[in-house]
């Protein structure tokens, strides 16, 4: 253990010079830190309508069925409407700054309704005021449906339900905490690719090889440097986090879970590395391996974003943990793989 140990401090003392790693990481430590600043303006990209709390939007409204958006336009404080006779008039407002959007609603010959939305171009309003066509659009089909539903002969796809949850919440949930938490694990198994890879690159496996190590001596202590990276990372940014406000739920059992997955991808990286040997090879396979297997882990019942989510809210069920459980159970599977590739097939030789 005493040799696998320092040959992980030995690629722990690398990550110094490596400008890139290192830049990474103080881009997520200055996220984590500063998260409660920087979540205004992320959810403003995240969700653009949170951004316009005090923005009231007047909408120009005409048609022959403008009564009908009238009830819609009046249940939100922040919509103001004002009718027009003609579309012609409308938009004359329009262009001169009056109104910020117009709303052309008309009902069809099968009593349906038609509106053609006109917003903005290229105006720095222009986001918020679309943003705002979408939820009053929104409201009018809600509204229409429960109108129509006797009508109807079948029942039509549901529509989502509405949500009053705050969009910082769940930016930070869904968004900030699943991102730095697996943001080290890809780190962590680009970084494997290229310690193995550049042995082979250097020359320097040799060196290696005339001392008392192993190949599974060797390949453990690398591992081992790279596997702990990740969850140490997650546990300083949960930390961070704490101290910015937001409360995370289940610490020790998220950061088992990078754990897991920091194990699992660093075996593939390690893997690849000594199966190919050349570095631009294998971290081209590597960048591919990992989007298949994080687009795979979508069509698992639950995400392992999901996953994290749920258990920073403090909400998760008896299928989350079993999930946690799998991924440990893959990830000593990963482990245990890359010994048998090093110990019976013997790749870890410069022949």
């Amino acid at each position: 253990m005493d040799k696998r140990l320092t040959v992980a401090r030995r690629e722990l003392a690398s990550l110094r010079s490596e400008k890139t790693i290192v830049l990474a990481i103080l881009i997520q430590l200055l996220i984590a830190a500063f998260s409660s600043f920087l979540a205004v303006g992320l959810v403003s990209m995240y969700d653009p309508g949170s951004a316009s709390n005090g923005f009231v939007v007047s909408f120009g409204v005409t048609g022959d069925a403008s009564a009908d958006l009238a009830p819609v336009l009046a249940s939100d404080d922040s919509w103001e409407a004002e009718h027009y006779r003609t579309q012609r008039a409308a938009m004359r407002d329009f262009r001169s700054g009056r109104i910020h959007a117009v709303l052309a609603v008309d009902r069809t010959a099968d009593g349906s309704v038609r509106v053609t939305a006109i917003a903005p171009d290229g105006n720095i309003k222009t986001t918020l005021v679309v943003t705002q066509i979408k939820e009053v659009l929104d409201k009018l089909e809600r509204r229409e449906r429960a109108r129509f539903a006797s009508r109807l002969e079948r029942s039509p796809v549901a529509p989502p339900p509405e949500t009053g949850a705050s969009p910082y919440f769940g930016f930070t949930y869904t968004v900030l905490i699943p991102l730095l938490m697996f943001l080290p694990v890809f780190i962590s198994g680009s970084v494997a690719v290229d310690t193995i890879a550049e042995e082979y690159d250097r020359g320097t496996l040799e060196l290696l090889r005339v001392t008392p190590l192993t190949g599974v001596d060797i390949v453990d202590g690398k591992l081992l440097a790279m596997g702990i990276l990740a969850p140490v990372q997650a546990a300083a940014w949960l930390v961070l986090l704490s101290f910015n406000g937001t409360n995370v739920a289940n610490p020790l059992e998220i950061v088992a879970l990078v754990a897991a997955f920091s194990v699992a991808i660093v075996a593939i990286g390690a893997i690849l590395a000594l199966r190919f040997r050349d570095r631009k090879q294998a971290q081209f396979l590597f960048s591919m391996a990992m989007l298949v297997v994080f687009s795979g882990t979508y069509l698992l019942p639950e995400a392992p974003a999901n996953t994290v989510a749920r258990l920073a809210i403090g909400s998760p069920t008896p299928f989350t943990h079993a999930m946690v459980a799998l991924y440990l159970a893959c990830s000593l599977a990963g482990y245990a793989l890359v010994r048998r590739v090093v110990g019976v097939r013997g790749l870890l030789t410069t022949a």
